[in-house]
């Protein structure tokens, strides 16, 4: 009887191994690959916690899809690296994750990164469908509230004006994908850009939950919204580019100037 409640205690005291957390990303897949530039199915894809409603140039852009496991009840925000662009990472309760990315030709990358930093997945691919010709500009917003609608603002050399009411401008920009449901990517896109001034703005207009949108100001998580703008120009060359601005968002209807530039 001694023996068995020393063994009884034994194990009351062991320390408890957690397994390290890790991640899974189903896709896309490393190595080569070629995918068709225009695929308009309406077929719906589930994407986690809430499906991404695309009202961008194209539909049903690639979707990086995967699962975090061993992160206890921390969900978030874990960071989802895209050619570099970190944008923060939520999941459901099962650690599953899904987001739309509108991926060039030539070489991709996507990591995904635990909250402390530590790397948890990378995947390394080569697009070689030379349709998808590498972004010369490239604007990637993200934000730190699921609950926040945020939307990116363009406006190009011309005077056109890129927003969620106008994604697809005649000069060959646009926003692909539009996230509306939180936190983002959106992003604006140009493969053959006009030469001249550009501007950029980003927009809290308002949130987004179960129940749809809404202005309650109380509905969000966060009292100041936190968004990252990633300015890349000539991706995935020599001539790359890249510029990140902070921005912090505090009341909806805020619109803010965020960068100035000519290419």
């Amino acid at each position: 009887m001694r023996l068995f409640l020393l063994l009884l205690i034994g194990l009351a005291t062991a320390p408890v191994i957690l397994a390290a957390p890790s991640a899974g990303l189903s896709e896309p897949v490393g190595g080569w690959r070629f995918n068709g530039l225009l695929d308009r199915t309406e077929n719906p894809q589930v994407a986690y916690p809430t499906p991404p409603i695309d009202r961008g140039v194209q539909r049903n852009r690639t979707m990086i899809e995967g699962q975090l496991k061993a992160i206890g009840t921390q969900r978030g925000p874990h960071t989802l690296a895209v050619n570099g662009n970190p944008l923060n990472l939520y999941t459901d309760d099962q650690g599953r994750f899904a987001r739309p990315y509108a991926f060039g030709a030539g070489s991709n990358s996507v990591e995904v990164r635990s909250v402390d930093g530590q790397s948890l997945k990378r995947v390394q691919f080569y697009e070689a469908n030379n349709l998808r010709t590498p972004a010369r500009i490239r604007v990637v917003l993200g934000w730190d509230d699921p609950k926040a609608e945020l939307d990116l603002h363009i406006i190009t050399p011309d005077g056109q004006h890129a927003f969620w009411a106008h994604s697809a401008l005649t000069n060959g920009g646009g926003l692909d994908p539009d996230g509306v449901d939180g936190p983002g990517p959106e992003m604006f896109t140009m493969t053959a850009p006009l030469h001249g001034t550009y501007l950029v703005y980003v927009n809290y207009w308002g949130n987004f939950g179960s129940g749809g949108y809404n202005f309650d100001e109380a509905s969000n998580q966060k009292e100041v919204i936190t968004s990252q703008i990633n300015l890349v120009l000539n991706e995935n060359t020599v001539d790359e580019k890249r510029e990140t601005f902070i921005v912090p968002l505090r009341a909806i209807g805020d619109l803010l100037l965020v960068k100035t530039f000519n290419y």
